[in-house]
């Protein structure tokens, strides 16, 4: 699902959606797994004069400390997309409070792509956009990010590279 169509100009569309990559639930993942052990090891070795009070506690605890190791940052992972259409470049992010950043491609100057080892093994790295008023701005753990480097490139430059040269040729 991209950008709703509200969010959209009159003659405006989009040409690329996605969101942060995966990578970010690889730590809440294995959260999931560690605290399942924890709760079946801590309601297995509660004495039998505190059961089942102490193995309910034990339960609650356990399903408080997965919201928040575990739900939490994939409804985060969940609430990032990127979008890029043919006049803007656009970060939204937020769960409860709702943060959307609009970048105006005519604004921005150069886009550049930084790439970890880790990241070159999993296929994503952090988008540059280098703007001329604000410096920077900096889309992290974007999938495939040269794909979307070369997109925003060519809303950017498409009409450039597509002018005719000296003597008509292209």
């Amino acid at each position: 699902m991209g950008l709703p169509s509200r969010m959209l100009g009159a003659d405006e569309y989009e040409v690329l959606h996605t969101r942060t990559h995966a990578k970010a639930l690889v730590g809440p993942a294995l959260a999931l797994i560690g605290i399942g052990a924890l709760v079946g090891a801590g309601t297995a070795v509660i004495p039998t004069d505190y059961r089942p009070l102490g193995q309910v506690v034990v339960l609650v605890l356990g399903g408080a400390l997965a919201g928040w190791a575990c739900v939490r940052p994939f409804l985060r992972w969940r609430a990032t997309t990127y979008s890029l259409t043919n006049r803007r470049l656009v970060m939204r992010t937020g769960v409860l409070s709702k943060v959307s950043v609009d970048l105006p491609l005519w604004r921005i100057n150069d886009v550049s792509t930084q790439r970890s080892l880790g990241d070159r093994v999993l296929g994503c790295g952090t988008l540059v956009a280098q703007t001329a008023g604000e410096g920077s701005v900096a889309l992290r753990d974007v999938p495939d990010v040269q794909h979307v480097q070369r997109a925003v490139s060519e809303q950017l430059f498409g009409e450039l590279n597509a002018a005719p040269g000296p003597g008509g040729a292209r």
